[in-house]
């Protein structure tokens, strides 16, 4: 008997085309297995091919297929041969009639046979049920382990590809990745009846095929938030790194009906960091994954909503409403916002790293990546924190990680503890004075040419990864004559606003501006945007509750 573990999901499927014999097949299978197992028939090979290839796509499992051998146009063995494509693991059965025996035999050497029932098979108790708990118990032993519902099939060397994986991951949407190159990628490629020549190929928990599935299209069929509730709110915040998910948790704590905007992942910079190891309260340290999740939890716990997957393009100040703007031409309102919209990491200008950029050149630790380093060369390049905590976490499986940085040393802009853990690895090397001139490779990076900034003598390395950690650059375009910003593009705000004692020209009230206070009031900024801010996540998420509390005092005097 199935076991209670089994989920209904399971599946066990049964073709004749014969409806009565169809019908009493599967009125013995649900008798006996009906309460652990799912019974599915069909009355042809094609539409149980069919009805084979919507369970694989949705994720479902098939334990037994039980097919008659005499079907027209396509008979029972030819039927279990193509099963036997979309679903290699599940038990295969033959139902015959005593003349068919030898056909029986010789499918055992075709399709790989587990058995063959005569028919009729009266009394079942006797004749069908001891040879399917024998399967069924068979089929639970062996590696059948279901997959993660979403599913995604790709190219290893696949800017796109990468991208969507990383977007997943970093949004704690659980999924499984398959090459496109092996066997089971190709069953999911077939079952969704795409070519492969447009990839990456997403499968929702529905079983719904996505071809190249832009971010916004992808949150919303994965089951994140992308459409906010109400048209009005106390407090819209812009990005989701430390800042804006510490205000997005101290707003709506404190009674403010808050909305979280965020344009790909919520955690920023931070919530890529392989592990924080100064952040208050975390002696064992913590990685950006972990406390991304547990704050994105607390700010929905006391109702904040979260928005992922929206892109913010313009934001105007109309009468006492602040009005946020959406790339899609929709818009929300809110009595008050805060920036938090964070920074990205420069691009290397140098050739041949754009065509290479999610083919072996990533910006940021793209986590998703470091399985794929396992004894390889990694070469990281980047001098402050976020580049010392990818190479120790890299450094764990691939051979060799190699820091590269522009200046005399590490400490210019590496805090002291990483410096000391990565003079103690022994497979970390740092080559200081050093910048990457060029990279090269034909549709994945293959080797890098490093030029020494004090010598200008330059030298080719084999390369099949590179993490570029360099500068920062505010996310602020969208932005620009909106709020007054420094010539960097960070946002000023407070008493960067009044250098010689007074607000700017446009400023409308009587008070200077609060501390966090943009040129706009009602419209604060925390974080890594801000200009002369610290960037440090504890720093971010002090400003955020800070920005909160400033919030309150703009509401309450308006």
């Amino acid at each position: 008997m199935a076991q209670a573990a089994e989920t209904a999901r399971t599946v066990i499927l049964t073709v004749d085309d014969d409806p009565g014999v169809s019908r009493a097949v599967a009125r013995d299978l649900r008798r006996r297995y009906g309460a652990s197992y799912r019974i599915v028939r069909a009355e042809s090979g094609e539409s149980a091919l069919e009805a084979l290839r919507e369970l694989k796509l949705r994720g479902d499992l098939v334990a037994v297929i039980l097919a008659d051998y005499r079907m027209p146009r396509m008979n029972g063995i030819e039927f279990l041969e193509e099963a036997l494509d979309v679903y290699p693991g599940a038990r295969r059965v033959l139902l015959t009639a005593y003349a068919d025996t030898n056909a029986a035999i010789d499918a055992i050497n075709v399709v790989d046979l587990d058995h063959y029932l005569l028919k009729p098979w009266d009394p079942p108790e006797e004749k069908l049920y001891p040879v399917l708990d024998d399967l069924l118990e068979a089929w639970r032993a062996s590696d059948y382990r279901p997959v993660p519902a979403t599913k995604v099939v790709g190219h290893r060397w696949s800017a796109r590809s990468s991208d969507v994986r990383e977007f997943l991951a970093r949004n704690q949407v659980p999924y499984r990745w398959y090459s496109a190159d092996e066997p089971e990628g190709q069953r999911l490629l077939a079952a969704a009846g795409s070519d492969g020549q447009r990839l990456p190929l997403v499968i929702t928990p529905e079983g719904a095929p996505l071809v190249e599935p832009d971010a916004p299209e992808l949150a919303a069929r994965v089951g994140l938030a992308t459409t906010p509730t109400a048209e009005f709110y106390d407090l819209v915040v812009i990005g989701g790194g430390p800042a804006g998910l510490g205000a997005a948790v101290y707003g709506a704590s404190e009674g403010l009906r808050t909305v979280l905007v965020e344009r790909s992942a919520t955690g920023g910079q931070a919530g890529q960091s392989s592990r924080i190891e100064n952040y208050l309260g975390f002696p064992d340290g913590v990685s950006g994954a972990q406390l991304t999740d547990r704050a994105r939890r607390q700010a929905t716990k006391f109702g904040a909503e979260i928005l992922t997957a929206r892109e913010v393009t313009g934001l105007e100040a109309n009468g006492s409403a602040r009005v946020v703007r959406f790339s899609d031409g929709s818009a929300l309102a809110a009595h008050s916002v805060i920036l938090a919209t964070g920074v990205s990491y420069r691009q290397l200008a140098a050739p041949g790293c754009d065509d290479l950029t999610g083919c072996g050149v990533f910006y940021g630790s793209a986590l998703t990546e470091a399985a794929s380093c396992q004894g390889q060369d990694v070469y990281i390049v980047g001098g402050a924190n976020s580049a010392g905590q990818a190479a120790m976490y890299l450094a764990r499986g691939a051979k060799s990680v190699t820091l590269l940085v522009r200046g005399e040393s590490l400490a210019a802009s590496m805090s002291y503890y990483l410096i000391q853990q990565i003079e103690e690895s022994s497979n970390i090397a740092v080559r200081t004075r050093t910048v990457v001139e060029s990279a090269h490779g034909d549709g994945h990076l293959e080797r890098l040419t490093l030029r020494d900034v004090t010598t200008g003598e330059s030298e080719l390395v084999d390369a099949q990864w590179m993490f570029v950690f360099i500068g920062a650059a505010p996310l602020t375009d969208w932005l620009s004559g909106t709020v007054l910003r420094d010539e960097r593009g960070f946002i000023l705000a407070g008493p960067d606003l009044t250098p010689d004692g007074r607000p700017p020209a446009e400023w409308e009230l009587d008070r200077p501006p609060y501390h966090l206070e943009t040129s706009i009031p009602g419209v604060f900024v925390a974080g890594d945007a801000r200009a002369e801010s610290a960037k440090r996540v504890a720093s971010a998420v002090g400003e955020g509750a800070m920005a909160v509390m400033l919030v309150h005092r703009y509401l309450e005097q308006s």
